[in-house]
């Protein structure tokens, strides 16, 4: 519902004497003017006026928000996973593949998505933000990421730069499931996915190792180093099939790569 669909506006005094209509056709300033030009009418009540007409726009700028949430997420569909996570024997979306699959949608819907980060997150953490805006509603969902560098088994296996840079991209990527409550899973088009995707396919011998090959993964979200290029200069169709002896030569590229954006 939009604000040229709002009926009169009726706003009472404190003293119940007499109703004042707002229409929605007038700005909000039109109406101060008229009354500040009004001598008879007290200051104070048209500060009072004006508070309660802005929440009453702010409350349909926050139905309209819902509403087209609710549109926006009725037209997402499942998201097939396309990437592995060795630690916990996972399938996962990177944010890549979910950003192809809702910023059509969400745009469709008059939806602005800002990520940044903030103060208040725990020691070795990160907070990373996003700013949700449609029309005058706005929410900031957060999230604390781990960005002290350490790996499952207690070890320094990413710089304070990288791991700074991964907790954002999971925040990011985490967040934007939250927002707009995707379901991730091989069947990404509803169809039944009934081989297994390529990408799950063995590796060849010889190549890196599934660590690794998650390792360049996020390297290459977290320094926003386009996977694809980084591909076609490594002459692999996937990360996995990159081998074991050119591991630090890929390593050192997406770092060099990174370090010029």
């Amino acid at each position: 519902m939009g604000k040229q669909q709002l009926e009169k506006i009726n706003i009472i005094p404190e003293d119940d004497t007499k109703v004042v209509q707002i229409p929605p056709t007038q700005s909000l300033i039109h109406v101060l003017e008229r009354a500040m030009g009004n001598p008879s009418v007290d200051p104070e009540k048209v500060e009072r006026y004006a508070a309660l007409y802005e929440r009453a726009i702010a409350r349909e700028d926050e139905i309209a928000f819902n509403e087209a949430m609710r549109e926006a997420q009725g037209e997402m569909r499942h998201i097939a996973a396309d990437a592995n996570n060795s630690q916990t024997k996972s399938k996962y979306a990177t944010y890549a593949a979910l950003d192809a699959k809702v910023r059509p949608i969400y745009h469709k819907y008059g939806f602005s998505l800002s990520f940044y980060t903030g103060d208040g997150a725990p020691e070795g953490s990160i907070r990373v933000y996003c700013k949700v805006a449609r029309g005058g509603h706005t929410e900031r969902p957060f999230i604390d990421m781990p960005a002290d560098g350490k790996g499952a088994k207690g070890g320094d296996v990413m710089t304070k730069t990288h791991a700074t840079g991964a907790g954002v991209t999971y925040g990011r990527r985490y967040l934007l499931s939250m927002i707009f409550n995707l379901v991730i899973g091989e069947d990404g088009d509803g169809n039944g996915a009934s081989a297994k995707p390529e990408s799950y396919a063995a590796p060849p011998p010889g190549s890196i190792t599934q660590d690794q090959a998650d390792q360049i993964r996020e390297l290459l979200e977290s320094l926003n180093v386009n996977a694809r290029a980084f591909l076609n200069w490594a002459k692999q169709k996937r990360i996995e099939d990159i081998p074991a002896a050119e591991y630090d030569s890929c390593v050192a590229k997406i770092n060099e790569v990174g370090a010029r954006k």
